[in-house]
């Protein structure tokens, strides 16, 4: 049996207007320390954003989601975050901010395999 290793992750909400606080989960961003690992996974539910605002920006909303990805992949599509090491990353994504996509707490568990985790909790918690 594989050791089983300590992973964070963090919800990616979306709050169509912000004074209103309603929001729904749109993705989910992973960390492994031990493996040295942030990845995110979205999935913009439009039907749920009409709801919320029918006047939203879809396209910015899908614009934020993607930069979340982005982010996570690191590389030149990071922009200032390309030099930072995943832990940096994982910790500047999930600050507080009052944007249109902003991440929840942070949850812990324990898996065998973290790079999974972020496909199995986006079709646990998003889908």
């Amino acid at each position: 049996m594989s050791e089983r290793e300590v992973f964070e992750y963090a919800l990616l909400r979306v709050v169509p207007r912000v004074e209103r606080g309603e929001c729904f989960n749109a993705g989910v961003v992973v960390y492994s320390r031990a493996r040295s690992l942030v990845a995110a996974r979205t999935l913009l539910d439009e039907s749920k954003l009409r709801a919320l605002d029918p006047g939203a920006d879809v396209t910015g909303v899908r614009a934020a989601l993607s930069a979340v990805e982005r982010i996570c992949a690191g590389g030149e599509a990071a922009g200032q975050a390309a030099s930072d090491d995943a832990g940096r990353r994982f910790r500047w994504l999930i600050a507080p901010r009052s944007t249109v996509v902003q991440p929840g707490p942070v949850h812990t568990g324990l898996t065998t395999d973290p790079a999974s985790e972020v496909d199995r909790l986006l079709d646990l918690l998003v889908r």
